[in-house]
């Protein structure tokens, strides 16, 4: 704690304890004010600006050390003041003390409090960050709840000064004025609570909900005034129409189908979108066959003398699109037909919020029209803007399937996901791979310990990994490609013979209706906590809406935005972001859930880490695996998990224990006490638990228990 701190601590601790030994609060007791009452008012007829003053400046201090006292000082107001100056008085005497004990809560604990519990308060502070206002009005317009707990909860939260100061002058305006009314007829109160009768009660609760009411008011004149200018058909054709058949798209369309809506799904590429075609199916079966040659390769840390594979790249490259094929009836149009989904192969435009104009591939164009909408459109790699870059020509995640060469140089420029994942495959298929990454580290969104394990392992499988490293130019000389990088301001040529461009992915964003409707977009399409755009009844999902790019996450977002677009407004939900795990499938596979080491410091947020090494664990040994960790971050002194990072083999399924865990408010002790067949990796999450326990097992009983053990044994 600061010096100013423990300052403004010990001044408010040493106020308090003079309150009581003095016994001060006899002097804010209503028997004592009407005993008193005619020499106070007398004391005010003399002298009614000093009066006036003093009481002032009182009602502050007794506000602003949020003692009890302010009502009956507010109901005496009245009685000396009479209404009109006694509400001034209170007004803004009340105004000020709260806003006092406000910052002093906030000056004390608010610090503390949001490093301790930031991360179980981002909802709650988001909210607050948003509407926290609204929030403060409609709690002062009910004096049920005790005013001074408002005054020190809401200095815990990001609220404005400035606005918790005007919004609690306004919405302690009602209450104020009924106590001080009341305190003009103070001859027939015994206490404060006298005047809270019950219609007094229900009144002021209704008074509560008023806000409530008028926010729905103001959000339906506020969409009336979106949707102004725009005809809307007196009927719908259909209940949603899906813009985009890959993940976000087609989970979409098969809950709508699911509840008896009539849904129609437009696809301008291939059902299945990037995931199927060109993402997770095809680089999960290139990297398996990837992953057999190099198990091959480690024959002799087998017992194995020898081994050797006869392959050849076009034919693993064939397997890659068998492994498409063989996963394609899952989403084709012919399934979802089945299911009562309506399915176009074709390009969407929106034209109104409730119309769609859609031209098939025979070039025909129709107009739909819908009561909702869902944009599922996806992403698309991005290619950076760098010189030369179209001359040498280049592959994405997109293209690169169509290879049927093996490249015998290939650059790889993107440290990601996505650019790690292939780097290996190729690398491990034949390919000189060269990896160049612009940051410190690969894969920056991880733990440095995790990057390094991953880099370790590139390099030793001789992937030339070249970190901080800028792409300034490509250029071909003498009939070789070459990529001008900048190093520590040494500028480097780098050969190759094909590049990958894997530095991200954005938004498709243009060519379907959003300029031309005005809705906002920045790289992704601007939504609410709903998913709901500009207008309410169009929403977007998946990598068009972010903030991940994954297709679980796409999938999590489809629930709600489809739920929402067909049941609003008599029920709709907001999006859940609180566990969102991933996964990157190199070798050491890299698993995550919640909060890591990196970002729980730089969010400032109280931890304790817990770690357990895989090269202890029997299966990770027996397999030849014994590499990697599982790291635990833990609210400090309590088994409640704030996130998991896993390195290791089979990490992306040994997270899902923890993703349960975290999603249901499993802690570590339950996952110590829960049997996992030996011997596998999984338990590698039970010890890394009873690593957690060991730390803090409690010492001083372990030594009386000593002593008893002793005692029993003589």
């Amino acid at each position: 704690m600061t010096r100013r701190r423990l300052i403004l601590l010990v001044a408010l601790l040493a106020a308090g304890a003079a309150f009581i030994a003095l016994d001060l609060g006899r002097y804010l007791n209503l028997d004592y004010f009407k005993s008193q009452q005619a020499a106070i008012e007398a004391w005010r007829a003399a002298q009614p600006e000093t009066a006036a003053l003093v009481f002032f400046l009182a009602y502050v201090a007794v506000t602003g050390l949020s003692l009890p006292g302010a009502a009956v000082m507010t109901l005496v107001a009245g009685a000396i003041f009479g209404l009109l100056w006694g509400t001034v008085l209170v007004s803004f005497a009340s105004s000020m003390g709260a806003t006092l004990a406000f910052l002093a809560s906030r000056f004390l604990l608010r610090d503390w409090v949001q490093q301790r519990f930031g991360e179980r308060l981002r909802a709650i502070n988001l909210g607050v960050e948003k509407e926290g206002g609204f929030y403060l009005f409609t709690l002062r317009l009910v004096p049920v709840f005790p005013f001074f707990m408002i005054n020190l909860l809401m200095g815990l939260t990001p609220i404005r000064t400035g606005t918790f100061y005007w919004v609690s002058q306004v919405g302690m305006l009602a209450g104020t004025l009924v106590y001080v009314n009341a305190g003009t007829q103070l001859a027939h109160i015994d206490s404060p609570m006298g005047i809270l009768s019950p219609v007094l009660i229900v009144s002021f609760a209704l008074l509560g909900i008023f806000p409530l009411i008028a926010k729905k008011i103001v959000e339906a004149i506020k969409a009336h005034q979106v949707y102004a200018g725009w005809n809307r058909p007196r009927s719908f054709d259909r209940n949603l129409i899906v813009i985009g058949g890959g993940s976000a798209g087609l989970v979409t369309a098969y809950i709508a189908a699911a509840v008896k809506a009539k849904v129609t799904l437009i696809e301008k590429h291939q059902l299945g979108g990037d995931c199927l075609n060109t993402g997770c199916v095809p680089s999960k079966a290139l990297i398996r066959s990837a992953r057999l040659l190099s198990h091959i390769s480690r024959a002799q840390e087998f017992g194995c003398r020898s081994a050797s594979a006869d392959f050849s790249f076009a034919e693993i490259m064939e397997r890659v699109q068998r492994v498409i094929h063989q996963v394609e009836p899952h989403d084709s149009a012919e399934r979802y037909a089945g299911l009562g989904v309506e399915v176009i192969a074709g390009s969407a435009k929106i034209v109104s919020p409730w119309q769609v104009d859609v031209v098939g591939k025979d070039g025909r164009s129709r107009r739909l029209t819908t009561r909702s909408i869902v944009i599922a459109a996806g992403a698309r790699p991005f290619v950076p803007p760098i010189p030369g870059i179209e001359e040498v020509g280049y592959l994405t995640s997109d293209t690169v399937w169509a290879l049927r060469e093996l490249p015998q140089r290939l650059l790889v420029l993107g440290g990601g996901p996505i650019g790690c994942e292939l780097t290996q495959a190729f690398s491990r298929l034949g390919s000189k791979t060269t990896q160049v990454e612009m940051l410190p580290r690969l894969m920056m969104r991880e733990d440095p310990e995790a990057s390094a394990l991953v880099t370790q392992r590139f390099r030793n499988e001789g992937i030339n990994v070249l970190l901080e490293h800028r792409a300034k130019q490509f250029l071909i000389d003498g009939g070789e490609k070459i990529l001008v990088a900048e190093h520590a301001g040494v500028e480097v040529r780098i050969p190759f013979d094909a590049v990958l461009v894997a530095v991200g992915r954005v938004a498709n964003l243009k060519g379907y209706g959003l300029e031309e409707l005005g809705i906002a977009t920045g790289k992704t399409i601007e939504t609410n906590q709903f998913l709901q755009t500009k207008y309410p009844n169009i929403y977007a999902a998946g990598d068009v809406a972010g903030p991940y790019q994954f297709t679980h996450t796409a999938a999590h977002q489809a629930w709600y935005a489809a739920v929402n677009a067909l049941f609003d407004p008599f029920r709709k939900f907001r999006a859940d972001y609180s566990v969102i795990p991933w996964a990157t499938f190199v070798e050491p596979e890299v698993a995550r859930v919640g909060l890591n080491e990196s970002e729980a410091k730089e969010r400032g947020i109280a931890h304790e880490i817990t770690v357990y090494g895989m090269d202890d664990l029997d299966r990770a040994i027996a397999d030849g695996e014994a590499y990697g960790f599982v790291k635990v971050l833990t609210v400090p002194g309590k088994d409640k998990i704030l996130g998991v990072t896993i390195v290791g083999e089979h990490a992306a399924e040994l997270i899902a224990e923890y993703v349960l865990a975290m999603r249901h408010g499993i802690g570590l002790n339950k996952i110590l006490g829960t049997i996992h067949i030996y011997p596998t990796l999984a338990e590698a999450n039970k010890y890394a638990a009873g690593a957690w326990k060991k730390a803090h097992a409690p010492q001083k009983l372990l030594a009386w228990v000593e002593r008893f053990h002793a005692w029993r044994r003589r």
